[in-house]
């Protein structure tokens, strides 16, 4: 799982400074064709729909990586990213909300045990949590002013982790357990209520916009400027965490963008959505002007990416699945739609401008990449091992001598029926890409290259590396000890791929109650 021989530069190699100011900049459920930023060989009917000049100006002056991925769903994509492991070690494999409490629809066949249900803890003694040393904790250590603005989702409430104070940051603006917010409009105080939302969704520690014209992107970005302006102030670099709760549902209608997409005859909702999107893109231009304004845009790496592929089974205008064409599906999904994400770094000096990465790569990379930006010192002897692997070689413009598997794993049930959309396991190697559903034991095999959208499905027509693919996969989930639903009928978990027994009932892979 190494690119090759690829070595990582030292921390004195890491850039015109050794400690630049680094901005994540997370979008939520944004798919990868949600901008008008081509991520495809060439811009598609979907790009033409939006407007992200700010997401053009950050392409033009970085680097695009066109083959990246996150997680089907939120939580596990987000903790990944924070402590570098694959959602298949940390088992935090579906979304959190409450403790102790698991978030799975029911399914017909399959029960959902082994999963960490509770998220992320600093410590250990909360049940059903991953114990880690998170990112912003070992940057604190290095120096770092870590500051955290918007979705949180890291722990279940009631939990240490629901509070990003707790794994190391020294700021948290709005951040909690909940996964999406109770509402995006000021005039509503950000709260459920007026959906008669349970209240857990409310958006905390943003009373000063309550009852007022402002949409959450907007007062999210508000603070996470004056943040940028204390650190200057205080001359102390920074790690700004910028999570978006923007494009989740439930949609709203920003008054500033809706009327140009309302005007171009896109339906309600999607009117909203993009809008929302164009918000979102206000928000990167707004802080990329911060910084300018400070004189540090030169001394600051921004990353950007979506923490999965777009919302597209529901909630959406149209036709279900087929928002993120030409990938298949949406959030949830094995499939393209629901793992490939936007995702652009800025690294001035050393990313090539307008420069383009065509080499997989997936959210728990960003936990090294960022430590190495950093010039962090000797947390390898924290952490142990990890899954990620730092991006800064191919950020230097380096080409890896060979690709490494990618790993997903969803033993989970996140709820609506289409495309890849069930509990599965998923192993991509080089063009290859073979999916395993738990449900009923069969599998998909794409060769992503030739068949971006999926369409034809190789699985009979290459056995042979169908069963070597099947063998690879069950290895490195053995590996990262992951687990597997388990089998209502006879309280067995579903083998692993390539050992199913023949006598297995195969019931509808995408069944739902």
């Amino acid at each position: 799982m190494l690119f090759g021989a690829l070595t990582t530069a030292s921390p004195a190699e890491t850039g015109p400074s050794d400690r630049p100011n680094i901005v994540v900049f997370l979008v939520d459920d944004m798919g990868w064709q949600d901008t008008s930023v081509a991520f495809h060989a060439s811009r598609t009917p979907q790009n033409k729909k939006f407007r992200t000049p700010n997401m053009e100006r950050l392409a033009a002056t970085g680097m695009k990586f066109t083959q990246a991925y996150a997680s089907c769903v939120c939580s596990p994509s987000r903790i990944s990213l924070v402590t570098g492991l694959n959602a298949a070690r940390h088992r935090v494999t579906n979304w959190t909300l409450r403790m102790d409490t698991g978030t799975d629809a029911k399914h017909p066949t399959l029960d959902f045990p082994g999963w960490n249900v509770n998220g992320l803890s600093p410590r250990p003694g909360i049940a059903r949590t991953v114990q880690a040393t998170p990112l912003p904790e070992l940057l604190k250590q290095a120096g770092y002013r870590t500051i955290h603005v918007g979705k949180a989702h890291f722990g279940a409430a009631g939990t240490p982790g629901a509070d990003p104070r707790n794994l190391g940051f020294d700021v948290n603006i709005a951040g909690h357990a909940a996964g999406g917010p109770g509402s995006y409009l000021g005039e509503q105080n950000f709260s459920g209520a007026w959906r008669k939302a349970d209240r857990i969704w409310d958006v905390p520690g943003l009373e000063a916009y309550h009852g007022k014209d402002i949409f959450l992107t907007e007062a999210l970005t508000i603070e996470a400027m004056a943040q940028i302006d204390r650190a200057i102030a205080d001359r102390k670099p920074f790690f700004l965490y910028m999570a978006h709760y923007a494009v989740h549902v439930p949609f709203a209608a920003d008054r500033r963008f809706v009327e140009r997409y309302r005007a171009a005859g896109l339906g309600e909702i999607e009117a909203m959505y993009a809008a929302m999107v164009e918000g979102m893109d206000k928000s990167l231009g707004d802080i990329m002007h911060r910084l300018e304004f400070h004189g540090i845009a030169e001394q600051t790496v921004v990353i950007f990416l979506s923490d999965n592929g777009g919302l597209s089974a529901h909630g959406r205008g149209g036709t279900p699945h087929k928002h993120n064409g030409p990938l298949s599906s949406g959030k949830g999904s094995a499939r393209e739609g629901g793992i490939r994400v936007p995702w652009i770094v800025r690294w001035p000096s050393v990313t090539a401008p307008g420069s383009s990465c065509p080499h997989p790569v997936i959210i728990e990379d960003i936990f090294p990449t960022v430590l190495e930006l950093a010039g962090a010192k000797n947390w390898h002897d924290r952490v142990g091992r990890i899954d990620g692997l730092s991006l800064v070689p191919l950020l230097r413009g380096h080409t890896p001598t060979s690709e490494r598997s990618l790993l997903w794993h969803f033993p989970n049930s996140w709820g609506p029926k289409g495309p890849g959309i069930g509990p599965s396991s998923t192993l991509r190697k080089g063009d290859w890409k073979l999916i395993y559903y738990h449900t009923d034991r069969s599998y998909d095999l794409f060769n992503i290259a030739s068949d971006l959208g999926e369409n034809t499905n190789l699985a009979d027509a290459e056995p042979a590396r169908r069963t070597a693919m099947a063998k690879e996969l069950a290895s490195l989930l053995k590996e990262a000890n992951a687990t597997m639903p388990v089998v209502r009928s006879t309280g067995q978990p579903v083998p692993w791929p390539g050992e199913s027994p023949e006598d297995f009932p195969k019931p509808d892979r995408y069944a739902t109650p």
